[in-house]
C-alpha cells in the first residue's frame, strides 16, 4: 500500500532526524520560526514589557503625599495630647503640694501666751506654728500673701527662722507683715512662689457662720475655760478661697475648708 504524500517526507528505516534522536522542531518546517508565525498577534502583545504612565506615576504621588500628611497629623495630634495630660498633671500636683502645706501650716498652730496665733489683715494671713523638724528648734512664723511678680499675680508663702524668744517672734512677725507688702531682698530669699492666683479671701467660722476675720467680733468666741484670757483665741474654721486663672488644669474658684481639732466639739 503506497504511503501518503504528507508522510513520504519521513521515509522509514529509522535514517531520518527522528532516527537519530533529534527533537520534532528540528524536523524542517517544525522549527521556532514556523512557531513564531503561527502565534496569535495578542499573544505577542503580552510578551512585551509594560511600564508606568505618567498619569499613573502622579496619582501614586499624590497618594503618598495625602497618606504621609494623615500620618503627620495624627502623630502631630499625638504629641500634643501627651503634652496637655503631662502639663495638667504637673499643674494638679502643684496644686495638691501647696494645699497640703496650707492645711499643714494650720494643723500645727501654736498659741502662745500673749502672743497672737493667727491673724489675717486683708494682705497678709500670718501665723505662729511649731516647727516640723525632727529636733525642736522653736516656733515659726509664717506668711501667706499675693504679690505679682514678673508682671504675674501669684501665691506666695513666707517662713521665719526658729524664734524661741518673745522678741526673736516680734521681730519675725512684724518682718512678715512687712514681707507682705513691700519686702526687702533678703525676706524675699526666704519666700516660695506657689501658683498662679487672681485672687483669694480668707474666712473665719464663729458663731456658727462665716465671717470676715476683720470684722469686729474677730477676737470673740474665747476657748471657754481660764486660759482665754491669756492664750489667743482661734475660729472653729479657716476658709480659703481662691480664685484660679483660665488655661490651667483646674481654674476658676476653689474653696478649701479647715477645721480645728481642738474647737470640733464645741459647735453647735
Amino acid at each position: 500500500m503506497p504511503l501518503p504524500k504528507s508522510l513520504r517526507a519521513f521515509p522509514p528505516g529509522g535514517t531520518t532526524a527522528f532516527a537519530a534522536g533529534r527533537p520534532l522542531l528540528a524536523v524542517s518546517g517544525l522549527g521556532h520560526a514556523g512557531f513564531k508565525h503561527r502565534m496569535p498577534a495578542s499573544t505577542q502583545r503580552t510578551t512585551l514589557a509594560r511600564g508606568f504612565t505618567l498619569v499613573e506615576l502622579l496619582v501614586a504621588i499624590a497618594a503618598l503625599a495625602l497618606l504621609a500628611l494623615m500620618s503627620w497629623r495624627g502623630l502631630d495630634g499625638m504629641i500634643r495630647t501627651q503634652q496637655a495630660t503631662r502639663e495638667q498633671g504637673e499643674q494638679q500636683a502643684v496644686l495638691q503640694t501647696v494645699l497640703a502645706q496650707w492645711n499643714a501650716d494650720l494643723n500645727a498652730l501654736m498659741p502662745i501666751e500673749r502672743m497672737q496665733a493667727l491673724d489675717w489683715d486683708g494682705l497678709v494671713l500670718r501665723l505662729t506654728r511649731k516647727s516640723s523638724a525632727a529636733v525642736d528648734d522653736g516656733a515659726l512664723v509664717v506668711a501667706w500673701s499675693q504679690r505679682n511678680i514678673d508682671g504675674h499675680p501669684q501665691w506666695v508663702r513666707w517662713q521665719s527662722p526658729p524664734v524661741r524668744t518673745a522678741s526673736q517672734w516680734n521681730d519675725a512677725w512684724m518682718q512678715a507683715g512687712q514681707w507682705g507688702r513691700n519686702p526687702s531682698t533678703s525676706q524675699k530669699a526666704r519666700e516660695t512662689v506657689l501658683l498662679p492666683l487672681t485672687q483669694w479671701r480668707i474666712y473665719y467660722y464663729r458663731g456658727n457662720a462665716w465671717t470676715n476675720p476683720q470684722s469686729s467680733d474677730a477676737n470673740s468666741g474665747g476657748t471657754g475655760n481660764a486660759q482665754s484670757s491669756i492664750l489667743p483665741s482661734l475660729p472653729d474654721g479657716v476658709r480659703v478661697e481662691l480664685n484660679l486663672p483660665p488655661g490651667r488644669a483646674i481654674s476658676g474658684k476653689l474653696i478649701v475648708d479647715w477645721v480645728n481639732p481642738l474647737r470640733i466639739n464645741s459647735r453647735s
